[in-house]
């Protein structure tokens, strides 16, 4: 994939059980921001042009602190899970 290489990414249906409805937006987008940076990196865009398979990634556990802040780290903690699960 060459440096000037476009990754776009469609997510259909993004559920989020256990999220307090006031803060899933926010969520949501911390999550978009955070999977644009992640899958902008070189090492992550090397990996997928060479692996042609659809990974199952299992994150593991992620803690999740309250509120708007707690949702956005969350959410940046899974958009890294999904880079390193990437690179792998």
């Amino acid at each position: 994939m060459s440096a000037a290489a476009r990754v776009s990414l469609h997510i259909d249906r993004l559920v989020m059980r256990g999220i307090d409805p006031t803060t899933q937006q926010a969520f949501a987008r911390s999550l978009k921001t955070e999977l644009a940076r992640v899958l902008g990196d070189s090492r992550v865009r090397a990996a997928m042009s060479h692996n042609r398979r659809t990974p199952v990634m299992r994150l593991g556990q992620l803690p999740m602190q309250p509120g708007v802040a707690g949702a956005s780290k969350l959410a940046v903690s899974v958009a890294r899970a999904i880079g390193r699960g990437m690179k792998a």
